[in-house]
């Protein structure tokens, strides 16, 4: 167990501090699409305050997509895993803590992104708690799907491209739910999207763990 908090300062040094813009690039890429979606539209503010939110949650999941490649795969191509495996470190528990230090360095921020990104599109009381409430119910669920999906294609040609391309469609749950919850009456879709983000953080570690036995077996 002493060798968890020492696993997540790593990861976290390496996610914040990486390549490609670690932490930033996300955070940029966040504020980028809720400023360049009012030019879109229109100077229609009540269409803006309707349909940000979902703006939102698509920027979301498309920010959670960018630091994939660098999320297991290096680690996996430069034996850390076989390191970690002789010293009675399960995959398992590599993994949870890859997912916890991945959600950490995009989920948090993106919450706080939200706030300028709501005023962007007029976007502003019950509804910002709604959205603020979605994205921490789903972040989590994101940063599941993007540790599952990377563990799963790291030992693949061309992994990368396909670990974007195969996160988008599992993700569809809970930007549907979180999303929806914006809507009339939308509680039950917050409880809904909270769900699936709870049930994609416990199979993740599982899921992800048999992925990379499997990459340093075959």
């Amino acid at each position: 167990m002493s060798a968890l908090p020492t696993l997540l300062r790593r990861d976290l040094a390496l996610l914040i501090g990486g390549r490609r813009g670690g932490v930033v690039m996300p955070l940029l890429f966040f504020l980028s699409v809720a400023m360049l979606y009012p030019f879109g539209v229109g100077p229609d503010a009540p269409l803006l305050a309707r349909t940000g939110g979902g703006v939102i949650w698509v920027a979301a999941l498309l920010a959670a997509i960018l630091p994939l490649d660098r999320l297991v795969a290096p680690d996996l191509e430069q034996g850390f895993f076989d390191q970690w495996a002789l010293r009675g470190i399960a995959e398992e528990m590599v993994i949870a803590v890859r997912m916890l230090a991945h959600w950490l360095t995009f989920g948090p921020t993106l919450m706080l992104a939200a706030l300028p990104a709501a005023a962007l599109l007029g976007i502003e009381g019950a509804t910002l708690r709604t959205v603020e409430l979605g994205l921490l119910a789903g972040t989590p669920g994101l940063a599941a799907i993007g540790v599952m999906i990377a563990a799963l294609t790291a030992s693949l040609r061309g992994g990368a491209a396909l670990a974007g391309l195969l996160l988008i469609p599992l993700a569809v749950p809970l930007l549907v739910f979180g999303a929806g919850s914006l809507a009339t009456g939308g509680e039950s879709g917050l409880a809904l999207c909270a769900a699936i983000s709870l049930a994609l953080v416990a199979v993740t570690p599982f899921a992800g763990g048999a992925a990379i036995r499997a990459a340093r077996e075959g």
